[in-house]
């Protein structure tokens, strides 16, 4: 088990509070968004329900006191499922975007990456418990 420090915890809130505004713009404002990014409504409604049960997961390890390597490992799989599901969906040729659409795709997965960087520093700072 691993104890909980101040760093870590608002690396994990921040990464959630901004993954979450993200989610609900995509969700409530895909229709919107679609002209100017010229990605698919229905790519951006699913990739927003998607960060639903992310920000759930990241809220959780950053909410709690203490917590184990699996949570630990949950939260770093999901970071690092979102960074390479973006430039996958780019560099794949899925999605013909606007320069605005790629913008907004690529600061999504260089904020998830420098949250995952901020988690990390905080690890290397968290204390270790003895079960």
């Amino acid at each position: 088990m691993f104890r909980q420090n101040n760093f870590l915890r608002f690396a994990l809130l921040a990464d959630a509070a901004a993954s979450g505004a993200t989610g609900l713009l995509m969700i409530a404002g895909a229709d919107l968004l679609t002209g100017m990014l010229a990605l698919p409504v229905a790519l951006m409604r699913e990739a927003g329900l998607l960060l639903v049960p992310y920000v759930g997961l990241v809220a959780f390890v950053g909410t709690a006191r203490e917590h184990s390597a699996h949570r630990r490992e949950g939260d770093h799989c999901a970071q690092c499922a979102l960074v390479l599901g973006s430039v996958g969906l780019l560099v794949g040729g899925f999605v013909a975007p606007t320069a605005l659409g790629y913008a907004f795709v690529i600061v999504q997965a260089v904020a998830v990456g420098c949250f995952r960087g901020a988690a990390i520093i905080g690890l290397r700072r968290a204390d270790t418990v003895v079960a």
